[in-house]
């Protein structure tokens, strides 16, 4: 099967089926969504220089502060469900081996950042909705 070609909604399909039932367990604990946010930083560190990655650390940092807010007691703003899917995301990024293995060279993060960009379409209002709360902070 040719991954290039799935448009971002069928990758995160994909991606749901794979990693549904592990993001929901992993929402359901604080102690896990913070090891998945420690996971993730650790990650972006490590894959820094990949271009894909570089593109999609905008829509990862504002997925890993509304976990961040969520965790603190901050932000509670957006519903179990979008929670799911942020977890997922994050979850989906930092598996090694998902639909596109991350080791294949100009293309392992491709689906990632597909993945990525179909969460935060189908969650958009939830995230302008946090990103206003952050601004209402400074």
């Amino acid at each position: 099967m040719r991954y290039r070609n799935l448009e971002p909604s069928k990758l995160l399909d994909k991606a749901k089926g794979l990693y549904q039932s592990k993001a929901d367990r992993i929402a359901r604990s604080k102690e896990k969504l913070e090891n998945l946010v420690h996971k993730v930083s650790d990650k972006l560190q490590v894959v820094a220089d990949n271009p894909t990655v570089q593109e999609a650390k905008l829509y990862i940092s504002v997925l890993v502060r509304m976990v961040k807010a969520y965790c603190n007691n901050e932000y509670r703003s957006f519903s179990p469900k979008t929670l799911t899917l942020l977890v997922l995301g994050l979850l989906y990024f930092i598996m090694p081996l998902d639909l596109i293995p991350d080791f294949i060279l100009g293309l392992g993060y491709l689906d990632d950042l597909s993945v990525l960009l179909a969460i935060t379409k189908s969650i958009q209002h939830d995230i302008q909705n946090f990103l206003d709360w952050e601004r209402t902070k400074i």
